[in-house]
């Protein structure tokens, strides 16, 4: 139990602080480039990337998946068990409402408030259905071929890349989808337009699961695996 909570406390606050750079940093962009949205989304995507990079680095001995796709992908593989996967996913979400909420103060914004930015259309759902069959490439191509010491920086530069050549910049995560609707800033999503975004997202988790399962057919690192376990227990 100790374990677990440990895991899920990782979760929260990793989530916690990932959407608090997602919000805060496009906050930050448009007070100070108002007038180009091109900058705008180039320090959103900056901030974002190395945010992740850091926090995986830091989190990744106790827990640093920050998504449930991931964490979804992760039960498949049999990495983790049900219960695990629920911790994981519930902590997720929390800390990712948790990140906006902060974000929202620290700007001096109302807690919550929620999103009028309506993102819909076939495009975009591709979007992150293609964002979403990516990042789960990198992730468990980068472990499961015996590089998880790289996976931070994989992943980081993967999103803040995602940002620029998908259609829906990449939000690729079902959390911060939902944290991201309480936010009526530049980072945000109409609460109207989150159940496609997470549909498509669930989808490419699914392709993704397939993907990988076909590539990587085997672990390379089961002392990987020992080793988190026994750090955990």
């Amino acid at each position: 139990m100790n374990g677990l909570f440990r895991r899920v406390a990782a979760e929260f606050v990793g989530t916690a602080f990932l959407v608090t750079a997602v919000v805060g940093s496009g906050v930050m962009a448009s007070r100070l480039s108002p007038d180009d949205a091109g900058l705008q989304l180039l320090q959103n995507s900056l901030a974002t990337g190395a945010a992740l990079v850091a926090l995986i680095v830091a989190l990744q001995p106790v827990s640093a998946s920050f998504n449930p796709v991931v964490t979804l992908v992760e039960r498949g593989l049999g990495m983790i068990d049900s219960r695990t996967a629920a911790g994981l996913i519930g902590g997720q979400v929390l800390g990712g409402l948790a990140g906006t909420v902060a974000a929202n103060l620290m700007f001096g914004l109302d807690a919550v408030a929620f999103s009028t930015h309506q993102r819909a259309g076939v495009p975009l759902w591709l979007g992150e259905v293609i964002a979403t069959v990516g990042l789960l490439l990198v992730i468990f191509g980068t472990v499961r071929s015996g590089r998880a010491d790289r996976v931070a920086f994989a992943v980081g530069g993967y999103i803040t890349a995602a940002y620029w050549f998908t259609s829906s910049t990449s939000f690729a995560n079902p959390a911060v989808t939902i944290a991201r609707t309480v936010t009526d800033t530049f980072a945000g999503i109409a609460p109207s337009s989150a159940p496609a975004f997470i549909l498509a997202q669930l989808l490419g988790g699914a392709i993704g699961y397939v993907l990988v399962r076909f590539l990587y057919p085997t672990l390379a690192i089961p002392a990987v695996i020992a080793a988190d376990r026994k750090v955990l227990s």
